[in-house]
């Protein structure tokens, strides 16, 4: 069966298994920190050290799926269908934790769960999409993270407010039974269509070769380099952000409902990034377009730096519009653009493995910074490691100009 465009049912389910696979399993987390720390104890430091378990999961996972998917090249659609059940599984699971101990361990396995889901519904959705709309494609799936953090700051009230113990949990658990119902709803969606087939034919030639040229492309300096470096450090600081930002503003004594409306806006200007960013990388995909994006997002994070409530929820709404959703959006079509077909889901598995490192070393580093400087200190930090990703796409981007001007295709 062949692609079709951009806005499709497959692309529409990927995007509601994005709420719950980047808003509601990774990013939930530090909205849901000043209500766990009430019921389970703990500092934010140490609190933060589970959001860096969340993303070992992750990287382990990243790891994982490569060989995974050569291993068994026709069963990428049921490991799909498998992993993303039990993702919303995980996420009900989690709700019931009693314990440091027993969350650290489901975060890992969400961590884990929500890697393999990353990779394989974009790859899946992207393979039905025609190949000048997959920017936009892109942009239209990882929306859904950005209204999975909208629909997260909806829950403050219940959330984060002390007069809620529970209501982290009962949010988690809606999240998880929401979690099922994308799953299945992705599942029927690409049955209906004939994707499993389409899946089925584009991975039949496997082999340990496809994972050696990816990892060719990705770290040579006059390839991509630059590219997967920028997508590490965009990790690294986009994390702190989300993962200090709600104890920060609760700390500072703002109301829950405000918080979470602030939470909110970075969601609801998410929904406008993801579209329009998609849009702008099909028309200029070039590192220049990507490396814009994190200029703007350095100087909202930079916000927190003035101490005032007003900067702070204007920096918030730019990091929403520009440089939440942009990078891993304009990084998974410029790969797509610019790997061949055969190692795309390779490049893919490798380059989310980067960013998923910089989640790892952002939460812990924040976590040192907070306790040693406080809140306001730790949240700021991240506009450290924006400013050197956005250095890294631009020249990325000059070394896209360069390569132009010689003739020399960047996929080599």
């Amino acid at each position: 069966m062949g692609t079709r465009s951009a806005l499709n049912w497959i692309t529409l389910w990927a995007s509601l298994l994005f709420v719950v696979i980047l808003g509601f399993s990774r990013l939930s987390y530090g909205m849901f920190l000043p209500g766990i720390q009430r019921e389970i104890g703990g500092s934010y430091g140490q609190l933060g050290i589970l959001g860096t378990v969340n993303f070992i999961g992750y990287l382990v996972g990243t790891v994982c799926l490569s060989p995974l998917i050569s291993r068994f090249p026709n069963r990428k659609p049921v490991i799909n269908r498998i992993t993303c059940l039990l993702l919303g599984l995980t996420l009900i699971g989690s709700a019931f934790s009693g314990h440091f101990t027993g969350l650290g361990l489901w975060r890992f396995a969400i961590g884990l769960l929500s890697a393999f889901a990353t990779v394989l519904v974009l790859s899946i959705a992207m393979d039905a999409v025609r190949p000048e709309e997959r920017g936009a494609a892109s942009g239209l799936i990882w929306m859904g993270g950005s209204a999975g953090i909208l629909v997260t700051g909806l829950f403050a009230p219940f959330t984060i407010d002390p007069s809620h113990l529970q209501g982290w949990r009962y949010a988690w658990v809606a999240m998880g039974v929401f979690g099922v119902i994308a799953a299945s709803g992705f599942e029927f969606a690409t049955r209906k269509r004939g994707t499993e087939k389409i899946t089925i034919e584009n991975e039949s030639k496997p082999s340990g070769k496809e994972s050696a040229d990816a990892y060719r492309l990705l770290l040579s300096p006059n390839k991509l380099l630059f590219l997967i470096a920028s997508y590490f450090f965009f990790g690294w600081g986009y994390i702190i952000y989300f993962t200090y930002l709600i104890p920060y503003l609760v700390g500072k004594g703002i109301p829950s409902l405000y918080a979470g409306l602030i939470w909110s806006g970075i969601g609801f200007a998410g929904l406008f990034n993801g579209w329009i960013g998609g849009k702008a990388i099909d028309r200029w995909p070039s590192g220049y377009t990507l490396a814009s994006g994190l200029t703007l997002g350095t100087i909202g994070v930079s916000g927190v730096i003035t101490d005032n409530t007003l900067f702070t929820v204007l920096g918030a709404a730019i990091i929403g519009l520009v440089s939440f959703i942009t990078p891993p959006l304009m990084t998974t079509a410029l790969l797509r653009r610019h790997v061949p077909h055969h190692t795309y889901a390779a490049c893919l598995s490798i380059a989310t493995a980067f960013f998923a490192s910089g989640q790892i070393i952002g939460p812990f580093v924040g976590g040192i910074v907070v306790e040693q400087y406080g809140l306001q200190f730790g949240v700021a930090s991240s506009s450290i490691f924006m400013a050197i990703a956005a250095a890294l796409a631009g020249l990325y981007g000059q070394q896209q100009r360069k390569l132009r001007k010689s003739d020399l295709p960047i996929s080599g």
